[in-house]
């Protein structure tokens, strides 16, 4: 019974934002221990205590760009849209935009930017992070990053990641800017 509860939540999350959900339904079907034990990780991806939505998002979109050839960066973005972050503003983080970005965006891109690439100044940011949102900030943006790079890496590793496409915006194709090596 849970398992099919489970597979029709699937299916309508495939039918509702017309993502692929297989290696979810491989992964029920082959090891419904595995699924259940990762399932709740999507209420993980879903945290948010004290950051406005288009910094969430922004940490969410970095994180997916990260490691993601477009079918869950777009997952992403249509649920950013839905969560009601502008289109202006999910452009310009998918094109590492931040003169684009409003403060809540800017902030939020670059402390994920900066921890995605390991870089030196990343405590910087997090400070300003931290005196912004407070610590609950620096855990809102955390987690929105990891979990947004979370399931693009499951989906590859389960060899289902062999898709790329366009990421659209509000009927518009983005050109997605990857960070430099």
């Amino acid at each position: 019974m849970r398992s099919w509860i489970a597979r029709r939540m699937l299916r309508t999350m495939s039918k509702r934002y017309g993502y692929d959900t297989g290696y979810l339904e491989m992964m029920l079907k082959a090891s419904p221990s595995a699924f259940f034990k990762f399932a709740p990780l999507a209420k993980a991806a879903g945290h948010r205590e004290v950051v406005p939505v288009d910094a969430s998002f922004a940490a969410k979109l970095v994180g997916a760009m990260a490691e993601d050839c477009g079918t869950c960066t777009q997952l992403v973005v249509d649920m950013a849209l839905e969560a009601g972050m502008a289109n202006d503003q999910v452009a310009a983080v998918l094109s590492r935009d931040p003169g684009a970005m409003n403060s809540a965006t800017k902030l939020a891109y670059r402390f994920a930017d900066v921890v995605v690439r390991r870089s030196a100044d990343d405590h910087e940011l997090r400070d300003a992070v931290r005196a912004r949102w407070g610590e609950k900030g620096v855990i809102d943006l955390t987690l929105a990053l990891q979990m947004g790079r979370m399931f693009p890496m499951v989906k590859a590793g389960l060899g289902y990641a062999s898709e790329c496409r366009r990421v659209r915006v509000g009927g518009r194709d983005v050109d997605v800017i990857k960070p430099a090596a």
